[in-house]
């Protein structure tokens, strides 16, 4: 038993330094900057359990903040613009809160309604995952699920970064 666990724990080392490797070095949508994104389970608002791999074949923006976060705030709004301008194209965005306690971001949610699912990760196993470092940060993941651009932070303008890659990836076969 503990030999399956230890390599299943290698596995998992071995994605997530691979992940933060290709995060590190991630600049574009070329072909070449792939790699497979990591698959998680979240508790979503509603409290059903979302997997990220249920979205394959959908373009999807994974965004990682918290309630506490100024610029999160700041993006929380044009990300459910971008959400409505692209749903129909096969695109969706997943907000995913590291609060340690989801109560904050409920009360926020309350006053900046979003269209799209919003998950919650207090124990920040998939933001380790994704090697998450600033608030807030950004990973598009292509329709076959491969990692294919990261951002991290936000300031004003950098939405238009995200729409480039958007519609780059929708467009691709």
């Amino acid at each position: 038993m503990n030999k399956v666990i230890r390599v299943s724990r290698v596995n998992q080392l071995t994605r997530q330094m691979l992940v933060g490797l290709f995060l590190m070095l991630s600049t574009g949508v070329g072909a070449a900057n792939k790699a497979v994104a990591p698959d998680f389970t979240l508790k979503s608002r509603s409290g059903e359990n979302v997997r990220l791999s249920d979205f394959r074949g959908q373009v999807v923006l994974l965004n990682f903040w918290a309630s506490w976060c100024g610029p999160c705030r700041q993006e929380m709004p044009i990300l459910n613009s971008i959400q409505k301008k692209y749903k129909a194209l096969g695109f969706t965005v997943l907000g995913i809160n590291v609060d340690a306690k989801s109560k904050k971001a409920i009360n926020y949610l309350k006053d900046t309604p979003v269209n799209f699912p919003v998950l919650y990760d207090p124990t920040s196993k998939v933001s380790e995952l994704y090697n998450v470092s600033a608030m807030p940060s950004t990973a598009i993941i292509d329709k076959d699920g491969n990692v294919r651009f990261i951002h991290a932070g936000y300031k004003s303008g950098d939405e238009q970064k995200y729409k480039d890659k958007i519609k780059a990836l929708v467009r691709e076969l």
